[in-house]
């Protein structure tokens, strides 16, 4: 089984982007273990189905990551993939001033603690400029959310980003066209495995906040697990049309 698996903020808080410390090195150690191959998304998508085969990722550069998780993952021989929101580097993840509901305010990493990453080997890939719902934006604001947040990391670190990821999930056909101008693979918040050869524009991914409890991570591949997503993602799928 392949898929990208994400993360948010380790932190006892408790929210839907909370995995806690002790949970995440529980699932560092087992990362790192050689269960499964830890691969980069293009290596990721070169791989075989049968291939039992992750990627990590982690959206909005949150301090924790760098405290936290980066040192838990080195001492395990792993790096990961970073999604940064460029206009809020050095700041906080309060995005529109006021934040999501129930986040609490957390720092977000500054360029400098970025390029360390960058230099061990992580991944840096952008997640807009200011974290909005791309949906939401007009023309000229959608190409300065995308190709602005590329040029930031190019100007700051010298490279410019071949991956992406979408604020929220929140896709459109003409979202998912503009991001593939710009960069190579796109994430969005879709539970879903990969299968095939997916649309490399609309990359679906598995939070690990779904895979807290002990032993879940674990099964990777097993028809238990591929169950388990499956539930979750059905689940997920009545509570937006609920919302919505």
């Amino acid at each position: 089984m392949r898929a990208i698996l994400t993360y948010h903020s380790i932190d006892l808080a408790g929210t839907p982007i909370s995995v806690t410390p002790e949970c995440f090195a529980r699932h560092a150690q087992w990362l790192g273990s050689g269960a499964v191959k830890v691969l980069s998304l293009p290596d990721l998508l070169a791989a075989s189905d049968s291939d039992d085969a992750v990627s990590i990722t982690f959206d909005d550069a949150l301090g924790s990551v760098f405290d936290i998780a980066a040192p838990v993952l080195a001492a395990h021989g792993l790096t990961a993939t970073l999604f940064v929101p460029t206009a809020h580097v050095g700041r906080d993840n309060a995005w529109r001033q006021s934040g999501d509901p129930g986040i609490p305010r957390q720092r977000i990493m500054t360029w400098d603690e970025i390029g360390l990453l960058s230099a061990r080997g992580w991944t840096i890939g952008a997640h807009t400029r200011s974290h909005p719902r791309l949906v939401d934006c007009d023309g000229a604001a959608l190409a300065d959310e995308l190709a602005g947040a590329a040029e930031d990391i190019g100007t700051r670190l010298g490279t410019h980003p071949d991956t992406f990821a979408y604020p929220y999930g929140a896709i459109s056909a003409d979202v998912c066209k503009a991001a593939g101008q710009v960069y190579d693979l796109s994430c969005t918040t879709e539970l879903r495995i990969l299968q095939g050869a997916p649309d490399r524009t609309a990359l679906p991914r598995l939070d690990a906040y779904y895979f807290r409890a002990p032993g879940l991570l674990e099964r990777w591949g097993t028809s238990r697990q591929r169950q388990y997503v499956g539930f979750r993602r059905a689940l997920r799928r009545v509570r937006q049309a609920l919302r919505g």
